[in-house]
């Protein structure tokens, strides 16, 4: 943390416990005793003079997670690659209340493999394939693949069925992401995302859809099947913002990344993965073997 290039604060202590609000005084106290902040000198005292433009480092307390009852399948490991499929509900890096609880930590942990790291991420709520790099000097060729959009990515979705909808259909729109809103939107202007959408099968209401993304927006495929009028079943932010409990693991959003498709930068052999997951709303569904939550 970068202290402000001024101020009214006397100690680090004072400033800690103004900029964060959700520690408790008596916590920020009890962290300084302990030596848990440090200052490039060492660790701060309770008294630590507060120095504009400084730097101080420490761990925050880890929060308590609720723990995912599903299972993380290993698809593939090599020497340079570990292809995972993830289940619902579990994040794949640490961030905000979910950091024990991520595919990251678990794989580390329970592969014992320290230096594993992502080649892209996967929102927590959406199951399917995950890819991990095994070497961080491989790391940046394969981020790049998913940077320069040279990985061809496929996701199962279950929505609404709309015979008045014509498929397959191309959508492509502008979305916005603003930081501490929940839900992205889309708005006037330049497109910046698109997705191809193919009607794989329909009943009882409800379609299995083929979505192939060619850009990678926050939410994107969530906003597009919305924006057509067939929000993905189990769908929390769209079209309205529900609230889940932190242990609730019912009703998944339906959504799986299926495949993932690419040129290897490293070996230069073609490389396809498909995950195993079903979406449980398509228990019937041919060509899948395990459940997706």
């Amino acid at each position: 943390m970068r202290l402000p290039a001024d101020g009214h604060w006397a100690t680090v202590r004072d400033h800690l416990v103004d900029r964060i609000p959700k520690l408790a005084p008596e916590r920020i106290d009890a962290m300084l005793r302990e030596g848990r902040i440090v200052g490039v000198d060492g660790p701060l005292g309770p008294g630590a003079p507060f120095t504009p433009g400084g730097f101080i480092w420490f761990h925050r307390d880890l929060p308590d997670e609720a723990p995912v009852p599903f299972g993380l399948d290993v698809l593939h490991r090599d020497d340079d690659l570990l292809v995972v499929d993830k289940p619902h509900f579990l994040a794949t890096t640490p961030r905000g209340g979910h950091v024990v609880e991520t595919a990251l930590v678990r794989l580390r942990r329970d592969l014992g493999l320290p230096r594993l790291s992502p080649a892209h991420r996967l929102d927590r709520l959406t199951a399917g394939l995950v890819m991990f790099v095994l070497k961080p000097e491989l790391r940046g060729a394969y981020q790049t693949l998913f940077h320069d959009r040279l990985v061809r990515k496929e996701y199962d979705a279950v929505a609404p069925f709309d015979p008045g909808l014509a498929m397959p259909r191309t959508v492509r729109s502008r979305i916005v992401k603003h930081r501490g809103v929940l839900a992205a939107r889309e708005e006037p202007g330049e497109p910046n995302s698109e997705t191809r959408i193919e009607l794989i099968e329909h009943r009882d209401g409800l379609g299995r859809y083929r979505l192939l993304p060619r850009t990678g927006r926050t939410h994107q495929l969530r906003v597009h099947l919305n924006s057509l009028g067939i929000p993905i079943v189990g769908d929390d932010l769209y079209p309205i913002v529900r609230d889940r409990a932190a242990d609730d693991f019912t009703a998944p959003l339906q959504l799986l990344a299926k495949a993932l498709e690419f040129t290897d930068p490293i070996s230069g052999r073609r490389r396809r993965f498909e995950s195993r997951r079903i979406l449980a709303s398509w228990s019937g569904a041919e060509g899948h073997s395990a459940p997706a939550g």
